[in-house]
Parts: structure tokens; C-alpha cells; sequence
């Protein structure tokens, strides 16, 4: 029998913090309401942390780090395999929790936002089967040892996936953890700490603590004890996680915004690439960093891809995100509702012509943070539509002449974190894919790949999530020398 999603939520400890093992009241005493987007109602209240709460969390962490930095990579093996079987016997609770905070649809949880988040798990646990953590260099042993204590903050928009990917490679490197999630989304973050927490996880290793940026992010990033800040969010807040961090010279990686190209040449099988594209760049309400938003097409083929575009725009089934029919929910909070309204509006006054979709709500969802699917053509990249990171149901057909124009349109904006190209001439196709300035490119839509090492060129960050390269952020790099003597 399933557990209704309010009981799950009433039993979510969300005036508590934690650290070193176990749940403890949060000294804060500031509350935030978590708001259902899908009719706006109040689902509960979490606390604040502050920074006696950060400070308690970050000494749990490094009083934790010298043991837990000297387990075998068995042991903590041991440990990722039952998180994992947790997580099996957790997912629907994950699911309804996801759905219900950030307004995916019950469905997209299940299929997507849950099970992605499991591989970070699993893919981080094979690479530390697997991962040489000594070897000679002739006399010299380089040896990669865990960096130390590691503050994780985290976005609202896959709140879990994102946990997984930074807290999994971590653990496995043999670092400890201060996770702050998004006070947005808080709520699958503390039923994965209660993962943590049955899985047996030694205390310290793993604390979490909610709050905003200003207060315990800012405290997380200033901590003299922290050794490593990651942070998944907006240019803007990797900035200013960098600037604070900077006063203690701590290692920073940033997973931050994008504005990625969708690049269809004239050989590609067009309606078979512009649906997918459409599906790809309007994927959990184009809530995601990496979502290909610009669609670069051939200017005498643009009327034949509006149609197609229009048409898959039409096939979605926009509604509340417990209808398990619906392909697309709400916009995840009334501030990012806010921003995709202003960005549309601004594509209208700037000449875009908008070809589905619109400003305001779809007539049949008055309530809620909805947002009607859009897609805008005749786009240049002069408009702010194309410039700027609009983070929803949005999408740009903007025509090109010539190869070389496209890629030029495609390295034209300020992030470099993800492409696409689709072609039937794979060898055109990698020449193409190479010319990118992104830290990923996909070609022809293939499967995702929990192994693709993830990150941005320009403002779209530093540092590399995913896969062996995931892992490696969170070690450092020791030359042993004379460590081998010479015969």
C-alpha cells in the first residue's frame, strides 16, 4: 500500500539539522514554507540553519574526516551498496516527495528524476571499485588522497539527481559532507539523509543543514574548515560562492547555467530531430542547465521545423503533477514562474515571432505556476531570448545560412555547458562536435550517460561532475618521491 505524500511529508523531521548521526533541533529560528506548485498551497514549513548550525556541522565533518579518510575502499563500498538498497526501497517515497516540492510530474519522478539520481550512486560506487588510487611514475607514487571536508549546495530543479552526483563521488573518495539542498526543494534532501542515516553511514561523515545562500551557503563557502565547496546553481551564485570562498583559498567547483545549441544540419532526419529536440529542450519544464533551448536550423527549412515544432508542443499534457498522464507539471516555485513570464514578454517586444504558446496560464490551470509551452522562430542572437538562461518551457528556432554560421551562433553566448548535433553523417557530425566550445556535445540524441564527465566551458563553471572525473574532484594529488627504490 503507498503512503499518501502528506504523511510522508509529516514525518520529514524539517525543524532539524544532521550532524554527526543523528537528527538535532536547528538553532535558526528563521522558517520557509515549502509551496506545492501545482495550486500554490503551503505542504510545510522547514527551518533555517544558522551559522552555529555550520559550524556544528563542518566539526562533526572533520572530526569524522581521519577515520573515515582511512577506510578501505571495501569498506566504503559496503556502505554505497546498502545506500543503494535503500534507495530501491525509498524511490516511490523520493518520487512523490520530488514531485509534490518542485512540481514534476508523478511520472517524470518515477522514470526520471529518481532512477538518474540512483545511478550517480552506482556509477560512483564502480569507479572507486576500479580506481587506481596509487601508482608509480618510475620512482615516484602518485597517490590520490580525499581533499577533506566538502560543503555541497545544491539546486532546486533536480533536487535529488543533483545530491546524488555530488554527495555518491564524494563519499567514495573518502571525503566527508555538509550538504545544503535548496530551501526550495528541502524535502527529498532529508529523506536521503534518513537514507544515509539506515544505511549506517559512520557519524560525521555525512551532515546536512537547510538555510538560504546568505546565510549558510555563505558560511559554508567562508569556512575555515571546509576544504572543497561544490556548487550546482546560477552564474550569479557561483560567483558569489567563489568570492567567499576565495578568502580561504578552498578548492570551488561549479555546475552553474547554460544556454545550450541544438544544431540541425541540413542532412538530419527533421521529423525525427525536431520533436526529440522539442521533448529535450522543454524536459522538466526546460528546468534544467543543460536543456537545448536554441535550435539552430537550416534558414530554407525553418517553415518546415516550425510545424514540426508546433506540433510536438501540442502532443504535451500540461496539468497538476499527480496526474500520472501529464507529460509536463508546473514551473517549481513562483519566482522562476515570474522570471519565464518576463523572458517571454521580452521575446514578444523584441520582434521574436512567437508560433505557440505565449505569456500567462493555460486557460484550464488558473491556479499553480504554469507556464504555456513556447517556442519562439525568426530568433536572432542579438535578443535577449537567446542570450539569456530563461530556465522554462522555451525554445528558440534561429535560421542560419551557412556551417560556419551555425557554429558561430552555437559559440555565441556566454555559457559552454552542453550541445547537441544532429546529422545522418557521423563523421560531419564529430567535425561539427568538436568545434563546439561546451563541456558536453550529443550526437543524434543518445542515451544519457552517468559515465560523461559533466561541466562548463566560460560562465558555466569549473570543475567536472559524472563519472571518473566526478570522482577525482574530490581528491588531491600526493608525489610520493623515492617512494620505489631504483634496483
Amino acid at each position: 500500500m503507498q503512503v499518501a505524500t502528506s504523511s510522508l511529508i509529516q514525518d520529514l523531521p524539517v525543524s532539524q539539522s544532521y550532524i554527526n548521526g543523528a537528527w538535532v533541533d536547528t538553532q535558526g529560528t528563521a522558517c520557509v514554507d515549502v509551496i506545492n506548485p501545482s495550486d500554490e498551497s503551503v505542504l510545510t514549513s522547514v527551518r533555517m540553519g544558522s551559522q552555529q548550525d555550520v559550524d556544528n556541522a563542518v566539526a562533526a565533518a572533520r572530526a569524522a574526516f581521519e577515520s573515515w579518510s582511512e577506510t578501505t575502499a571495501e569498506q566504503r563500498l559496503a556502505l554505497l551498496d546498502r545506500l543503494l538498497a535503500q534507495f530501491d526501497m525509498m524511490a516511490e517515497s523520493f518520487a512523490r516527495l520530488i514531485s509534490a516540492e518542485m512540481g514534476a510530474p508523478l511520472t517524470y519522478a518515477r522514470n526520471a528524476q529518481v532512477p538518474l539520481a540512483k545511478a550517480h550512486i552506482q556509477t560512483a560506487r564502480d569507479n572507486l571499485q576500479r580506481y587506481p588510487f596509487t601508482q608509480l611514475r618510475g620512482t615516484t607514487a602518485i597517490v590520490k588522497e580525499p581533499i577533506g571536508v566538502a560543503a555541497l549546495i545544491t539546486p532546486w530543479n533536480w533536487p535529488l539527481y543533483q545530491i546524488t552526483a555530488k554527495v555518491a563521488p564524494a563519499l567514495a573518495a573518502g571525503c566527508t559532507v555538509v550538504l545544503k539542498p535548496s530551501e526550495l526543494s528541502p524535502l527529498s534532501a532529508l529523506a536521503f539523509a534518513q537514507a544515509i542515516h539506515e544505511a549506517g553511514f559512520p557519524a560525521g561523515v555525512f551532515n546536512l543543514v537547510n538555510g538560504d545562500g546568505a546565510v549558510v551557503g555563505t558560511a559554508l563557502s567562508e569556512h575555515s574548515d571546509v576544504d572543497m565547496i561544490s556548487i550546482t546553481g546560477s552564474t550569479r551564485a557561483g560567483i558569489l560562492v567563489a568570492q567567499a570562498a576565495a578568502k580561504t583559498v578552498k578548492r570551488v567547483a561549479q555546475e552553474l547555467g547554460g544556454k545550450s545549441p541544438n544544431l540541425l544540419l541540413p542532412d538530419a532526419d527533421f521529423n525525427t530531430a525536431v520533436p526529440a529536440g522539442i521533448a529535450a529542450g522543454m524536459r522538466n519544464c526546460g528546468q534544467s542547465c543543460s536543456a537545448p533551448t536554441r535550435m539552430l536550423v537550416p534558414r530554407e527549412r525553418l517553415e518546415e521545423v516550425e510545424a514540426l515544432a508546433v506540433a510536438a508542443v501540442n502532443g504535451f499534457i500540461l496539468d497538476v503533477a499527480d496526474n500520472e498522464n501529464a507529460t509536463h507539471g508546473p514551473l517549481a516555485n513562483k519566482a522562476q514562474f515570474d522570471r519565464v513570464q518576463t523572458m517571454i514578454q521580452k521575446g514578444l517586444d523584441e520582434g521574436a515571432r512567437c508560433i505557440v504558446g505565449g505569456t500567462g496560464k493555460p486557460d484550464h490551470l488558473p491556479t499553480g505556476y504554469f507556464a504555456r509551452p513556447t517556442v519562439f522562430s525568426d530568433v536572432t542572437t542579438n535578443m535577449a531570448i537567446a542570450q539569456e538562461e530563461i530556465f522554462g518551457p522555451v525554445i528558440c528556432l534561429i535560421p542560419y545560412d551557412s556551417l560556419d554560421e551555425a557554429v558561430l551562433i552555437a559559440n555565441d553566448t556566454v555559457y559552454g555547458l552542453g550541445a547537441h548535433v544532429q546529422s545522418q553523417d557521423l563523421t560531419l557530425a564529430r567535425k561539427v562536435a568538436r568545434k563546439i566550445r561546451s563541456g558536453q556535445v550529443h550526437i543524434n540524441y543518445p542515451a544519457w550517460d552517468p559515465q560523461a564527465p559533466f561541466g562548463g566551458y566560460k560562465q558555466s563553471g569549473t570543475g567536472r561532475e559524472y563519472g571518473v572525473e566526478g570522482l577525482e574532484e574530490y581528491l588531491e594529488t600526493k608525489a610520493i618521491v623515492g617512494y620505489a627504490q631504483p634496483e
